[in-house]
């Protein structure tokens, strides 16, 4: 259980200094470019659900 404890702390450590710098230092995206990564994110998130689904039950 203490593993869990500093592998789930060592996580949000690293996701904390990931916003932080990507904050301080990321550069906005062009409305073109988000557009087209919206476009895909949706059905990519669905194909992953369902290839989930399959390896989950077969």
């Amino acid at each position: 259980m203490e593993n869990l404890f500093k592998l789930l702390f060592y996580l949000f450590l690293a996701l904390a200094l990931m916003v932080v710098v990507l904050e301080r230092f990321g550069k906005p995206m062009a409305p073109e470019m988000q557009y087209k990564w919206s476009r895909w994110i949706l059905p990519l998130c669905a194909l992953l659900l369902v290839l989930q689904l399959f390896r989950h039950y077969f």
